[in-house]
């Protein structure tokens, strides 16, 4: 698969009311592939109380106009400390997984969770605990047997705020799940890295590509700024090295986030031109 044509985006870059003007947006913006959220529809990330029909409306929208949806959004907090909402976000992350074929999709992406109640993806200082590690294992164990039912793979990826908050971390998690486990990585440089790291990131995201790279599949794309993330180009990631070491992970799909409507854009065109520069 050619480079352009594994570059996608978020769909929920683009909050429309149907599924068929997300699709037009993400077309006019120039991707051939967009990540799956029921938000960019103005419903429920698990898609809870989503007809099955809405699941086809929304595949027949994104082929229609040539593109493909390769992954879609199952976030939820994983370690949430009620065990009662943990339970039901479970069940709806179910019920998305076993859906998620009705979107073509491949890829159902996860968050490992932390145990800060207010923000899903804020750290806590008991997200390295054993309690904490034990509760993501149990939430996996329904969500791995489900995606296998579904023949599709759970996208784990490694967040600061989360259990899983770096490559040794993701890991672990993969060598204890084996390697017959519907799981893979979604490789994010940027989640990697901090404004007080990025001038460490040759031996950051080399160690990381080499540690994860046979189970990496999806990449996203964003970058570091002082205030946290923002647009790819837009912060101090060198997105040459990132393109270079994209050569040691498998041809996996490439998805920009954090994205304005605005800028996806240029976002695109940046590394088409970064990927020409490296490839000459």
């Amino acid at each position: 698969m050619t480079f352009p044509a594994r570059l996608g985006v978020f769909a929920r870059t683009f909050v429309r009311d149907r599924p068929a003007e997300v699709s037009a947006a993400v077309a006019q913006a120039g991707y051939s592939l967009a990540h799956w959220n029921f938000a960019a529809i103005g419903l429920p990330t698990l898609g809870d109380g989503v007809a099955e029909d809405v699941f086809a409306d929304v595949r027949t929208a994104f082929e229609a106009d040539g593109l493909r949806i390769p992954s879609v959004s199952g976030s939820f907090n994983a370690i949430e400390p009620d065990p009662e909402w943990r339970a039901e976000q479970v069940h709806q992350a179910v019920r998305l997984i076993g859906q998620a074929p009705l979107l073509g999709a491949e890829i159902v992406t996860l968050c490992t969770g932390t145990r800060n109640t207010q923000n899903m993806w804020r750290s806590h200082p008991e997200n390295t605990s054993a309690s904490a590690w034990r509760d993501l294992r149990v939430t996996l164990d329904a969500l791995l047997v489900a995606a296998d039912e579904a023949g599709v793979v759970l996208g784990v990826e490694p967040e600061a705020g989360n259990v899983v908050n770096d490559a040794y971390v993701a890991a672990r998690l993969l060598s204890e799940l084996g390697v017959d486990a519907p799981v893979g990585i979604v490789f994010d440089p940027a989640n990697l890295l901090s404004p007080g790291t990025l001038h460490r990131q040759i031996d950051i995201l080399t160690e990381a590509a080499d540690l994860l790279g046979p189970q990496v599949v999806a990449v996203h794309a964003k970058d570091v700024v002082d205030s946290g993330y923002s647009a790819a180009g837009a912060g101090g990631m060198d997105y040459g090295l990132v393109l270079r070491l994209l050569d040691r992970i498998p041809p996996v799909p490439v998805i920009v986030q954090d994205v304005s409507e605005v800028d996806a854009v240029r976002v695109r065109g940046d590394l088409l031109a970064w990927h020409r520069v490296v490839r000459s």
